[in-house]
């Protein structure tokens, strides 16, 4: 879902870290398996332990097969997984567990725009990764991926997944149909801006075939466009900043001229509709971080194949979204959830879920391996390089406590723009009170 997908992300609405299908890669990606430590202990009867896993959307463990290896691997231990789609409803979910101290999993899932509130605020909830030796791992991933998940006092508060460098997927049949270019290099200079791009797009619809709109949502206009931002909700010091912010305020400007210029398929991101769209051509362009590949994918089918390509994000490189595993104190088997953490987020599996699932790797040792990587899917596009590139460009972002909850007040008001025609200068407005109200 993620990923880093090693910064913050901005969530459009109804945002769920949804990896679909499988990403059928060529390169040169290494396969070896990375075991756990011999000495994880076992605490159930006849030595048999139960791992539980709690995750929002499908982080892709079970799809590519991962958790049937380290079953195969650790005989006695068996994982068991439960997962909810959207992943506000999760994290409020968690946050209520949190609080009683029951009703946790072994293994939790923690969305990168939320692990601010867990290092800030919850640290005393969740196991110093530390005391079982995490500090050793320090240097298997990406400094800003690390850094993120660490608490005030040094602790180690989650391992992190994926990372989400951004890109631009598009459709290079209905671009044809259109009358432009199909050239992922040409397209990337046409619309090495955001302007370039909104250009680009009313040349689009100009022409544009059947019904199908520039893009899906101005939503996923934003949450792209304020992935490239080092500040967007909060500056370095922890100062609320995102109504002032000039980043942010051109990130909205030109969403809501997508909006005003019909660009826009209207469509909520993880609606049915939206899922239906990729296969029905609704929309020629997407803005999509690494791990949207998969998503792609399994909506569009084999029908999709060598129609879609990917090319350089406009305005320079981004990330959107990415996750961390954490274990909570109220955990029932503490250091067989770490051992499966370690293994999990090792750069041997990060590898594997690129390869099957599109999730770009935070660990190096993996970015390193998929550097090649191309997809027949997406007309034989060089991926691992794409968003291999964007990942070592993309900023450092600030994270901020509530930076999910803000961003998605601000792509609500977004949506009364698009859909409702309400004036930007009345949205703007009550994106304030919807912020006001959240981070009172």
């Amino acid at each position: 879902m993620p990923i880093a997908r090693a910064a913050v992300t901005t969530t459009a609405a109804r945002r769920a870290v949804v990896r679909l299908g499988a990403v059928a890669l060529t390169g040169a990606l290494l396969a070896a398996c990375g075991g756990a430590s011999d000495d994880t202990s076992t605490d159930g009867a006849g030595g048999e332990v139960t791992i539980t896993v709690d995750l929002f959307g499908s982080f892709g463990y079970k799809e590519a097969g991962l958790y049937a290896e380290y079953e195969k691997l650790h005989p006695g231990v068996t994982i068991k997984q439960t997962d909810t789609e959207d992943e506000a409803d999760y994290w409020k979910s968690l946050q209520t567990r949190l609080a009683g101290g029951a009703g946790l999993a072994d293994v939790q899932g923690i969305e990168v725009g939320r692990i601010a509130s867990v290092t800030q605020q919850q640290a005393d909830r969740f196991e110093d990764l530390r005391k079982y030796g995490a500090e050793a791992l320090k240097d298997q991933f990406a400094p800003a991926k690390w850094a993120a998940a660490s608490g005030k006092g040094g602790e180690v508060l989650g391992l992190g997944t994926d990372v989400g460098p951004e890109a631009m997927c598009y459709r290079t049949d209905l671009f044809k149909q259109a009358g432009l270019p199909t050239d992922r290099a040409e397209l990337a200079r046409k619309w090495s801006t955001w302007d370039g791009y909104l250009a680009l797009g009313k040349q689009y619809k100009a022409k544009a075939p059947g019904k199908s709109a520039w893009l899906d949502s101005v939503g996923s206009l934003y949450s792209i466009m304020i992935g490239q931002q080092k500040e967007r909700y909060y500056d370095a010091s922890g100062k609320l900043i995102w109504e002032e912010n000039p980043a942010l305020r051109a990130a909205w400007d030109h969403s809501v001229q997508a909006a005003q210029d019909g660009l826009s398929a209207k469509l909520d991101q993880w609606s049915p509709q939206w899922n239906q769209a990729f296969a029905a051509g609704s929309f020629a362009t997407i803005p999509c971080p690494a791990w949207m590949l998969g998503y792609i994918k399994g909506q569009a089918g084999e029908a999709g194949k060598g129609k879609w390509d990917v090319a350089t994000l406009p305005g320079g490189a981004g990330n959107w979204g990415g996750s961390y595993l954490a274990v909570p104190k109220a955990a029932k088997h503490k250091k067989e959830a770490y051992e499966l953490v370690k293994w999990l987020t090792a750069p041997e599996q990060q590898t594997k879920l690129f390869q099957k699932q599109g999730n770009f790797p935070s660990a190096t040792g993996a970015i390193e391996k998929v550097a090649g990587a191309k997809d027949p899917f997406f007309s034989d596009a060089p991926i691992g390089q794409i968003f291999g590139d964007a990942a070592k460009a993309a900023p450092v972002q600030v994270l901020g406590v509530h930076d999910q909850n803000i961003a998605q007040q601000i792509t609500n008001a977004l949506s009364e723009v698009e859909r409702k025609g309400t004036s930007p200068e009345k949205a703007w407005s009550n994106a304030k009170k919807g912020v006001a109200n959240t981070v009172g």
